[in-house]
């Protein structure tokens, strides 16, 4: 099983939205990287949900239900979207900073590539978030 960390604008789709919907595909990925990624996804993966802007902090755990397929958003070029599901909330939203100065997350790609939308965390920083966040 592999760990990721899927972010979203709040304003544009939000963990209430998921939760809403109980399942929701996650299109309009539009970075090489980030595409490789959802490709690298499996069914049964786990994520952290995070919303970026004015927010930044993991709200949720995800689940992946449906592996990489043609992104239906796309008019043109190679990309890809999956299928996800809700998991859990977090009982209390783990913020950007909290994260930052976390010694066990400290080598994070949430850190390191604060643009990257889809990034493979660890089950270690995985594990953190999900315990910081009860």
């Amino acid at each position: 099983m592999n760990f990721w960390l899927l972010k979203s604008e709040s304003g544009t789709y939000s963990w209430d939205d998921l939760v809403k919907e109980e399942k929701t595909s996650w299109t309009g990925v539009r970075n090489f990287q980030a595409r490789n990624n959802l490709r690298a996804m499996k069914k049964g993966d786990k994520a952290l949900f995070y919303h970026s802007g004015d927010e930044r902090a993991v709200v949720g755990t995800a689940e992946i239900v449906r592996e990489w397929y043609p992104d239906p958003t796309a008019t043109e070029g190679d990309w890809v979207a999956v299928d996800i599901t809700p998991i859990k909330e977090c009982k209390r939203a783990v913020p950007l900073d909290l994260i930052k100065t976390d010694p066990a997350l400290r080598a994070i790609s949430l850190i390191k590539q604060m643009r990257l939308s889809v990034c493979p965390i660890t089950e270690k920083e995985y594990a953190r978030i999900v315990e910081l966040g009860k």
